[in-house]
């Protein structure tokens, strides 16, 4: 496994907002004192979803003595999972799952969509600045493959040219509505698909 870099321009600090202090007072108090570090994972989350989708080590440093815990353990949680992202990425962030189902169904279709619309290399920020992608483990939505995951939306049953169209509204700022582009209900059947001799409607 590859070790996860972080930015080299780093902010020289980080604060909770007062929204986001009430909501961790929340957080904590499902936690005795005692295990209060436990609480790391969702405040790491926060403070991404604060500093425009990314997490400066200010805040790590932030968080670590918010919960009374070494720094070391903060930054190791930090840079173990792919779901935080350790320098600045696109306003509309693309992650494409490229695990087998995905994989199997055109997955490295999507990678090479992103790679002539938003930028050749994974984790480099588009020319306008609005987008970036990168390739992750499974999302999932095994079921619904191929799929990515933009911001915090799921975009699933997608083919070439819906991916297309998806990569275009995001470039423009304008996002297309998330959910399946084969038209169905989370995981149901698609519709006027025959099943045990009966068409669904």
């Amino acid at each position: 496994m590859s070790v996860k870099k972080v930015h080299d321009n780093q902010p020289k600090e980080f604060k909770f907002s007062v929204e986001n202090i009430k909501k961790i007072e929340q957080i904590l108090s499902r936690y005795p004192e005692k295990n209060k570090k436990s609480a790391v994972m969702p405040l790491l989350y926060l403070a991404q979803k604060q500093n425009d989708n990314w997490i400066p080590l200010a805040a790590m440093k932030h968080i670590a003595s918010y919960l009374a815990m070494p720094y070391i353990s903060v930054y190791e949680i930090a840079t173990f999972y792919s779901m935080y992202n350790l320098k600045p990425v696109g306003k509309h962030f693309i992650q494409v799952c490229t695990t087998t189902p995905c994989l199997l169904r055109g997955a490295d279709k999507i990678v090479k969509l992103c790679k002539e619309n938003i930028s050749l290399n994974e984790n480099e920020i588009s020319k306008k600045g609005s987008c970036s992608w990168m390739e992750v483990e499974c999302l999932g939505a095994c079921v619904s493959a191929p799929m990515v995951q933009i911001n915090d939306d799921y975009y699933e049953d997608l083919d070439e040219k819906s991916t297309k169209e998806i990569l275009i509204s995001l470039i423009n700022d304008k996002p297309l509505k998330p959910g399946s582009y084969r038209g169905r209900k989370n995981t149901a059947p698609e519709k006027n698909l025959i099943v045990n001799g009966e068409k669904n409607a």
